[in-house]
C-alpha cells in the first residue's frame, strides 16, 4: 500500500492556488480539466516531496462546502516556522495559532481548511512578535 494524496474541494481555484503555492510554498505538479464532468484537478506537493500530494478539486458549478469533524488538518514540516509565518502574513494570511513555542502554528486556506505548520527538528527559541501574539479565530 502507498499513500497517494489528500483531496480538498475548493470554491475559488485562483485564490486557493495563491494560498497553497504563493503563500504556503507548495508546487503545482499537474493540472487536468474535465469539461464533461465540469471540474478541474490540480495536484500540489511540497518541494522535494512529490510523494505526499494535495489534490485541489474545483467544481465549475457553484457549491457550498461545510467543514466536517471527520477531517482535521493538513500538516507540513518547515525549516523555519517564523520565516514561514512571516511569508504567509505578507500574502494576507491570518496566523490563527501563532508559533509562540517556536514549534507549531496553524493557518486556514481560503476554503477554511486547517493547515498545521511544524518546525523541523528542535523548536526555535521563543521570539516576538510570535511569543505574545494571541490566537485568532479557530484552527
Amino acid at each position: 500500500m502507498k499513500y497517494l494524496h489528500t483531496m480538498v474541494r475548493v470554491t475559488d481555484l485562483q485564490a486557493s492556488l495563491h494560498f497553497y503555492c504563493d503563500a504556503l510554498g507548495l508546487t503545482e505538479l499537474s493540472r487536468k480539466e474535465y469539461p464533461q464532468g465540469r471540474f478541474t484537478l490540480v495536484f500540489l506537493a511540497a518541494p522535494g516531496d512529490e510523494s505526499a500530494q494535495v489534490e485541489l478539486t474545483y467544481n465549475w458549478d457553484a457549491e457550498t462546502y461545510a467543514g466536517g469533524r471527520n477531517f482535521g488538518h493538513l500538516a507540513y514540516a518547515v525549516d523555519d516556522i517564523y520565516a514561514t509565518c512571516e511569508r504567509l502574513q505578507r500574502h494576507g494570511v491570518t496566523i490563527n495559532r501563532p508559533p509562540r513555542d517556536g514549534r507549531m502554528a496553524f493557518v486556514r486556506s481560503p476554503d477554511q481548511i486547517s493547515i498545521e505548520l511544524l518546525q523541523r527538528g528542535e523548536p526555535l527559541p521563543p521570539a516576538e512578535p510570535w511569543a505574545s501574539m494571541p490566537n485568532t479565530g479557530s484552527w
